[in-house]
């Protein structure tokens, strides 16, 4: 895990900040998904193991969570800055940047913030930035971290890393899938989890509502550009006839991405609440390694993975069409012309 000198140096940096704190405030990224949520859940209890006073910030906004992790107790989240905030170390989990930070105001100018992540654009905002780039998810850095901490899981804490860890990996089928993935899961179903129940949680007994959203997408794919680009959309009236929440969207752009042929897959889908008429939401996923679509998130202001990525945007929908048909195209041809 600790690569070269910098990456080992940074987790040592990192061990000494959670040895050293006595109070810590952890947060995440805007629409947590599963690496998120695990990673917070765990290093909560791994702190906490520790003898650590440990807040975690949840946006109001997060809540519900979306169905398949409404598991994880979250009962004791924060939704404001706490009085003390300049006397914690502020914790961010899986954030690749700040734009990306929920909590607004929760994290004042001045604050002592370490950041741990594991996307390759992240934005090294913290005091102290532990990002390995080559790791399959920030629930395995946290995993890598509660070794060095000499900290035993407990069964919460196991099943939130692994949580991550399957959510993050595909079920192990990502690219990002290393041999230290594989050494985790031993490890933590070893610790006691139970992973058919797990997988059950979230894979299966998916409300209808869901299904139904699901069929709104399938039936909206375009291909574009001799099937490179698979592309769908759901707009409000999809979620509201189909009886879905906005989390239900989740996973609808893996059904894409495993056409033949695919190198892009995208899901554009209207955000739901006031005030957020005709913005969309666009998930990426490549299957190509030729393709990096972080680079054409981060064109409109998010950012990711090169496999997934993601932006909001209020483009039209054949501007945005376009826009990414054009980046695709472009990426496709600076490796023609390399060569």
């Amino acid at each position: 895990m600790s690569g070269a000198n910098g990456a080992s140096d940074a987790r040592e940096q990192v061990l000494a900040e959670l040895r050293d704190g006595e109070k810590f405030c952890l947060l995440s990224h805007e629409h947590p998904d599963g690496d998120a949520l695990g990673s917070l859940v765990a290093m909560r209890g791994i702190l906490r193991a520790l003898g650590k006073d440990v807040l975690v910030f949840v946006a109001p906004t997060e809540f519900p969570l979306p169905d398949e992790y409404g598991f994880f107790d979250f009962g004791d989240a924060i939704s404001a800055a706490p009085a003390d905030v300049m006397e914690r170390t502020i914790v961010f989990l899986d954030c690749g940047n700040l734009d990306r930070n929920p909590a607004g105001g929760a994290v004042p100018p001045g604050s002592r913030i370490v950041n741990i992540d594991h996307h390759h654009d992240n934005t090294r905002f913290g005091i102290v930035n532990h990002v390995v780039s080559d790791a399959s998810s920030t629930a395995e850095i946290v995993w890598d971290l509660m070794h060095g901490l000499g900290v035993a899981p407990t069964l919460e804490v196991a099943e939130a890393l692994y949580v991550g860890l399957i959510t993050d990996t595909g079920r192990f089928m990502y690219e990002n899938t290393g041999p230290r993935a594989h050494v985790m899961a031993a490890e933590l179903i070893e610790a006691g989890v139970e992973v058919h129940a797990v997988y059950h949680r979230i894979y299966e007994g998916m409300p209808f509502g869901k299904l139904a959203l699901l069929a709104r997408g399938l039936a909206n794919v375009e291909r574009h550009d001799d099937g490179l680009l698979t592309i769908t959309r759901l707009s409000r009236a999809d979620f509201e006839e189909s009886g879905a929440e906005e989390s239900y969207s989740e996973g609808v752009v893996d059904h894409l991405r495993s056409v033949r042929g695919t190198a892009v897959a995208g899901l554009v889908r209207e955000l739901l609440g006031d005030g957020k008429d005709g913005t969309r939401k666009v998930s990426l996923r490549a299957t190509d390694d030729r393709v990096d679509v972080s680079r054409i998130a981060r064109e409109q202001g998010g950012g990711g993975h090169r496999q997934a990525a993601g932006f909001t945007t209020d483009l039209a929908w054949d501007e945005l069409v376009d826009f990414i048909r054009g980046a695709v195209a472009a990426q496709l041809g600076e490796l023609a012309a390399s060569r």
